[in-house]
Order: structure tokens, then sequence, then C-alpha cells
């Protein structure tokens, strides 16, 4: 059972998903509740401020990019994450998504199991914010020393450069979630240097390198993430 404190909001305008989605988080322990257009959902979110909103994206009034725009754009949310849900697969869909702030992207149908899975990793990323790093961080088989600049994976020490670990670190700091190349570039390296995506993707390739293939994703036209 997850924390009954934890609240999540799930905007639909279609009454059966809405319950299907909440008899099932229901029975999670979280408190849900529900809105059924981006405009509903904008007034319902300030009132509860949920850790965790699943947005459809094609509904009435205001579609879920737009309602996330907004959100996005207002200091309560900048800690809650935003789940879209929708049926269509065109990648431009998810694109647009990320790029309004999206933290990931569930396509429908909806597999109950599947979907619970989901927004049970999507909370536990609170885990690994920055804030509750230590000087070693443990993420799988991978331990992180910020002193040392250095990654132990599998117990054997893997040197890395200062911005390879830097651009690790930065990805394992919320597994799962996607980080776009400007969001990198920001955080990674100054805006006096001049740098392109194809320094990003050089980093990125030196990571795969050193430890591997499976723990630095690509998600095509938006950026990275670190699988956990």
């Amino acid at each position: 059972m997850n924390n009954p404190k934890q609240k999540i909001l799930i905007v639909d305008d279609e009454p059966d998903i809405l319950e299907l989605i909440e008899y099932n988080l229901k029975k999670e322990g979280y408190q849900v509740f529900l809105a059924g257009n981006g405009q509903e959902a904008v007034t319902v979110a300030r009132k509860v401020i949920p850790d965790l909103i699943i947005l459809d994206i094609m509904m009435p009034k205001m579609d879920g990019i737009e309602a996330c725009r907004l959100m996005r754009s207002m200091p309560e949310f900048k800690n809650t994450f935003m789940v879209f849900l929708t049926a269509r697969s065109e990648e431009y869909s998810e694109i647009a998504g990320f790029n309004v702030g999206a933290d990931d992207y569930i396509a429908k149908p909806i597999k109950p199991r599947a979907l619970i899975s989901r927004i049970n990793a999507i909370l536990r990323r609170n885990t690994f914010t920055e804030d509750s790093f230590e000087n070693k961080v443990e993420i799988g088989d991978l331990v992180i020393d910020r002193e040392a600049f250095v990654v132990y994976q599998g117990g054997t020490k893997i040197v890395l450069a200062k911005k390879e670990f830097e651009l690790l670190y930065l990805l394992a700091s919320k597994p799962g979630k996607v980080y776009t190349r400007e969001t990198i570039l920001k955080n990674i390296w100054e805006d006096s240097v001049v740098v392109t995506n194809r320094t990003i993707d050089v980093h990125i390739r030196k990571l795969r390198e050193k430890l591997g293939d499976s723990y630095v994703t690509t998600v095509k036209g938006v950026g990275y993430k670190f699988e956990l």
C-alpha cells in the first residue's frame, strides 16, 4: 500500500477511463481526484496540488498539451509529475508532450497492472532528487562517488571525465525522466561555452562505451533518460 498522502489527478473526457484508473489507483492507496478537461484540471490541481497528474491529450475546452504548458508555468507545480495518457501513437505527440514538461507518456488502451507499475515507478523518482543525494549514491549496480568523480559498476572502478560524470549524475538524479538537450546544455555546460548537440551525443557515446548501453536511453527527437 502506498502513502495515502500521495495525490493523483486524472484528467480525461471519457468517463470509463476515469473510472478504470480511479478504481485501480484507490486500490493502491492513492488519493484520487478527477477532471474532464484541461480547464477543469487546472482548477482542481490548484486546489489539491497533486503529486502526479495523468493527462489525456485530446480533450475539449483545453487539451492536455496546453494544460500541461500552463501548469508548468506555475511555481506550485514545480515538483508535480505530469504524465500524458493518449490513444495517439504518433511520434510528434510524444515530442510535443515532453517539450511542454511531461515526465512520461503512457499509451492507450490501458493495461491496469502496467499503468500502476509505471505510476509507482514515477512517484519513486522523488527518492532520487538532487537534495537526497549523498557523497556515494547506489543505483542498481552503480555506485556514484561525487567527491572522487568516479563510478563503481559491480565493484569495478570506472573513471569518467568531469563532464561525463556530471552528465551521468544529472540523468541519474531522476531515473526515467527524459532530459531534453536544452536542459542538458543548461545544466552541464556554461552559457559562455559554445556547445552543439553533437557534443552531447559524443559524451553519451563515451558513457555507453564505459558503462554499457543499458543505462542511458535515447528518446528520439527529445533527449535522453537514465533507465533504473
